[in-house]
């Protein structure tokens, strides 16, 4: 498994526990005023204005919890878009020094064959511009994994 993909199922596992925290809290929190209000010796006037001011505070909470939510998804967004534009651009730059590179390597390779040389020599040229070509790569590689 990849770095990215363990950091993705990381942030996904994030995500899902601060959504459950989230939602026990906000039930926590009604269940727990509620019972306070109930078993708090008070007249049925006083008790509905309590459970009614509860009621309102649950409320405000949520909408406040909904507002920091929304931020948070639109940062995760926005910072996913950005990875993705930003990975995207480094494939391509890799692709196009890989096609270049083969594209030398290519006209090495065909300029030593058509010289009027020894095949021996030739062949031996030839070998050492590819491995110099796949020494390249490698060292390519090397450095994305990095």
């Amino acid at each position: 498994m990849t770095n990215q993909q363990t950091q993705t199922q990381n942030d996904n596992a994030q995500n899902i526990n601060s959504k459950d925290f989230l939602i026990g809290s906000l039930i926590g929190g009604i269940v727990g005023a509620s019972l306070a209000l109930i078993f708090a010796p008070k007249s049925g006037k006083e008790l509905r204005s309590d459970l009614n001011q509860g009621a309102t505070y649950v409320k405000d909470r949520a909408n406040e919890w909904k507002d920091v939510a929304y931020e948070k998804g639109n940062e995760w967004g926005h910072y996913a878009k950005e990875q993705s534009q930003t990975w995207g651009q480094t494939l391509s730059d890799k692709s196009q020094d890989l096609s270049t590179k083969l594209k030398e390597t290519k006209e090495t390779i065909q300029e030593k064959m058509t010289k009027d040389e020894d095949p021996e020599k030739a062949a031996e040229e030839v070998a050492q511009a590819i491995e110099e070509a796949a020494q390249a790569v490698e060292a390519e590689n090397k450095e994305t994994n990095v």
